[in-house]
């Protein structure tokens, strides 16, 4: 059931000059009053797009129970999304707002992370954060939050709904920059090397989409070869060696993650470097500015994990019942070949393992590594 309030005035001005004013509300039966915007924080909180609705939860009084629902924990970047989750609940403007921060990592299984979102909302949570297995398997757990009054925001794989708020990059634009990237420097078309991630998480799904469909539009002939590397650097190297050792030799490359790892393949199998789009992990950087004269040509763009700190933040503004779009659009971290810079771009005297960009300035969110690799990957 809807109810709208609609309210409209008139102001008289100067020689009989008439304004006038609109203001409309909606309130949605067990979830939020959709609202008029701009964002309480306008320049961390960017709309998806011009149609995207604004959500003002009812304030509640901190501080809060907040959780965070992980699925897939097997690779750099999920660990270091949850460290980084850690890191910025345990900086002290946060910390106050929070009377609890749980973390969760339940893996692959979907019926697992499902199990873990209805028990925090039957635990009476204030907020479940989540980092979904499966873009259209929560539907009855959206409700279930609705109806309880649980606010879920979710964040890199998302959720396909417009009863939950989602934080997101421009995951299928980020497919299409990286296959521009390869149009542009394999100039006849060729045999490219796709490393998708984890199948069925919408962000594999929409990435391979902006990939496959930017290639097709191109005009050129391409023969596309896919792997999956689940996003990890070993998993990556693997199926790597094995699609250059069976379907070899590629004009190019591009990965979701794992890029190091599919780097290091590549030099194993004594393959020449091509031209490579791929995303923003630090060895990954560091293979780019080292071979970028034999070859390795590459673009590197991405989101770094710090998304998580992004949807923390929303979860407690609208807890506070400040206005927040439904979805938020983040900015992507670019670098691209031969502009590699060492102590911005990539950083020499740190881990492979580290994703660089990590960082929300418009949003307040700055983490340094040191800061970040204290914390530890366990639920908690």
């Amino acid at each position: 059931m809807k109810s709208n309030l609609f309210v409209r005035c008139a102001i008289g001005a100067g020689a009989g000059l008439l304004m006038s004013c609109a203001f409309a509300t909606t309130v949605l039966a067990g979830g939020p009053a959709v609202v008029a915007g701009p964002a309480a924080d306008p320049q961390c909180y960017v709309p998806g797009t011009t149609a995207t609705k604004f959500f003002q939860y009812p304030a509640k009084k901190g501080p809060y129970r907040v959780a965070l629902a992980n699925g897939y924990i097997a690779n750099t970047w999920r660990i270091q999304m949850v460290q980084t989750a850690k890191a910025y609940a345990a900086q002290p403007a946060v910390k106050e707002l929070l009377k609890e921060f749980k973390v969760v990592s339940t893996g692959e299984d979907v019926a697992a992370q499902i199990s873990a979102v209805n028990n925090f909302i039957d635990s009476g949570y204030d907020a479940v954060v989540i980092n979904a297995q499966n873009p259209e398997a929560f539907a009855p757990v959206i409700k279930r939050a609705k109806d309880a009054g649980v606010i879920l925001v979710a964040f890199d794989n998302i959720l396909n709904t417009q009863d939950a708020i989602n934080v997101n990059v421009d995951q299928k634009g980020l497919g299409v920059l990286w296959a521009k990237w390869l149009i542009d420097h394999v100039p006849n078309g060729g045999k490219v090397l796709e490393v998708r991630g984890v199948a069925g998480t919408s962000v594999d799904t929409d990435r391979h989409a902006g990939i496959q469909e930017t290639l097709d539009a191109s005009g050129k002939k391409w023969n596309l070869v896919q792997a999956i590397g689940k996003w990890d650097d070993s998993v990556a190297q693997k199926a790597t060696a094995d699609a250059i050792a069976v379907q070899g030799p590629f004009d190019g490359v591009t990965a979701q993650g794992g890029d190091t790892g599919v780097v290091q393949a590549m030099i194993d199998a004594k393959h020449k470097f091509v031209p490579f789009g791929g995303e923003t992990e630090n060895g990954f950087r560091k293979f780019c500015a080292k071979y970028s004269k034999e070859g390795l040509a590459c673009t590197s763009a991405g989101s770094g994990p710090a998304q998580v700190a992004v949807a923390i933040k929303t979860a407690l503004d609208a807890l506070q019942g400040k206005t927040v779009p439904q979805t938020i659009l983040l900015p992507l971290a670019i670098a691209s070949d031969p502009n590699f810079k060492d102590g911005a771009d990539y950083y020499s005297d740190q881990s492979d393992n580290f994703f660089v960009g990590n960082s929300f300035p418009t949003c307040g969110i700055n983490f340094n590594a040191a800061e970040i690799m204290k914390q530890s990957k366990e639920n908690q």
